[in-house]
């Protein structure tokens, strides 16, 4: 039978429902107890014959002559159902049988018993629509052919497959201890502007938009960076956010256009006390949510125990390259970026050049969590620079399983160092690199009532779920992903 067909005669169940003044859509449920708790209390509720009222959708549906069983699930589990024509009566019967189909929720009243196979059952004195749903389910959900349906339809793929509705919940446990150890530690969350008037806190292109009450254009942001420092200025000491953002970029493993972040704001600390502050952060995360700090991602052992390896950037890309970045001139660099096939966009500088390099033949090799510091002059222009060696950034990022988790730094304070820095951008973003961060006045002034010395963490909290989750893309641990629009 043809899909418009089901749902033609699916919708004629319906009409029949309404007819009878049978609500197929009331809206609640009597139920008493969660399908979980029902078979974890099992023996006293068989034992007592205790009624009870469970509700879920139907997933199959078997008759048998006088008598039918069925298996639904709530969101807890999942249970097998039994009808029987001369426990319910002839018409009752006969009305689930013209009325019911796969995917329908049902309420179903009765007691539990164990069938002759030791089935954990509810035999059904009274049952009740509750949802009839117009479309079949699937018959089969599950591989790679249907991989871009799954993400299409999340709601399929949460039905058809529990271990991808665990790897959800995964997800929430894993920014639930985020938000715990940071709380623990003393930190505050606090929320700010999703619509900004000026995009900063990152090289990126954003999403425009116009506001039509005040007649002006507005950016999602990029970045939680630039108000959170902002609240640094105004005296908290220890601030987080987690939440979305957005860039207007190209979609692979490792980026989708909104996707969320945690960064967080320490004043009067340095990038250095912040490593020790990421390992243990690291450390606590980690044996929370996988028992151990050796977790399997793709086949490979990570072991997060800490002291992390610290590995100078330039001396990473010196050794897999032999490009020396400190000394090698732009026009040289670019020669070696078109060896490897990198495309150079207008307007880049050496550090952006440098660490598209480093990410085609540095990143991906590095497995076990390492701190990738001191990062060029250019790459992060809201970093302080080394005070040891002003060519340097007080930085570092942390790398696991080839994906970059976390970029970090002591903050720059001078107001007149950063107004230079937001300048040199500026003038990139007028040669043609579009994402060049842009001159931020309101910051400025911001900076110049004054900043105390200050550490600022960043991290993709969808990559550091899908490490902990063992998914290959970031489409597999975000619930709904951009997609293409199907033609």
């Amino acid at each position: 039978m043809s899909l418009s067909n089901i749902r033609e005669n699916r919708l004629k169940k319906l009409k029949r429902l309404k007819d009878l003044r049978i609500n197929p859509y009331p809206s609640k449920s009597k139920r008493t107890h969660l399908i979980k708790k029902a078979c974890r209390d099992f023996k006293k509720l068989a034992r007592k014959k205790e009624e009870i009222i469970l509700a879920g959708r139907i997933y199959s549906i078997r008759e048998h002559g006088g008598s039918t069983f069925i298996h639904f699930g709530d969101e807890t589990g999942k249970i097998q159902a039994y009808f029987r024509k001369d426990v319910l009566g002839q018409k009752a019967y006969k009305f689930f049988l013209n009325n019911f189909d796969i995917g329908d929720f049902i309420e179903v009243k009765g007691f539990l018993f164990k069938t002759k196979r030791g089935e954990k059952t509810i035999q059904v004195s009274d049952f009740r629509m509750l949802t009839k749903s117009l479309l079949p389910l699937p018959e089969k959900w599950h591989g790679l052919k249907d991989v871009e349906e799954r993400y299409r339809k999340r709601y399929l793929d949460l039905i058809f497959n529990p271990e991808v509705k665990k790897r959800f919940e995964k997800r929430s446990q894993i920014i639930r201890e985020i938000r715990r150890f940071l709380e623990k530690n003393g930190f505050l969350e606090v929320e700010t502007p999703i619509l900004q008037p000026i995009y900063g806190g990152a090289k990126a292109q954003p999403f425009k938009t116009h506001l039509n009450a005040l007649d002006i254009d507005l950016y999602l942001r990029i970045s939680l960076e630039l108000y959170l420092k902002r609240l640094i200025v105004g005296g908290f000491g220890k601030i987080y956010e987690i939440g979305k953002c957005f860039r207007n970029e190209g979609i692979d493993r490792f980026h989708n256009p909104d996707f969320t972040m945690l960064e967080f704001y320490w004043a009067y600390i340095d990038y250095k006390e912040l490593m020790k502050f990421t390992e243990e952060m690291f450390k606590t995360i980690v044996k929370k949510v996988k028992k151990s700090l050796k977790i399997k991602y793709q086949n490979k052992v990570i072991d997060f125990t800490p002291p992390w390896p610290r590995i100078e950037f330039s001396h990473l890309l010196r050794k897999k390259t032999k490009i020396n970045i400190d000394e090698i001139h732009i026009e040289a660099l670019k020669k070696e970026a078109e060896k490897l096939g990198i495309k150079i966009e207008k307007g880049e500088g050496k550090a952006e050049i440098a660490d598209k390099i480093y990410k085609k033949v540095c990143r991906n090799d590095i497995i076990n969590p390492t701190f990738v510091i001191h990062h060029p002059i250019g790459a992060f222009p809201l970093a302080k620079q080394l005070e040891s060696n002003p060519k340097k950034l007080a930085n570092f990022q942390v790398i696991v399983g080839g994906w970059e988790l976390v970029n970090a730094f002591s903050e720059l304070n001078d107001p007149i160092e950063q107004r230079k820095r937001f300048e040199e951008q500026e003038k990139m973003y007028k040669q043609g690199f579009k994402e060049a961060q842009r001159m931020d006045e309101d910051f400025i002034e911001a900076l110049e009532y004054g900043m105390p010395p200050c550490a600022g963490f960043g991290m993709g909290i969808d990559r550091l779920v899908a490490l902990l989750t063992d998914a290959y893309s970031l489409r597999e641990i975000i619930l709904f992903p951009t997609m293409r629009p199907k033609k």
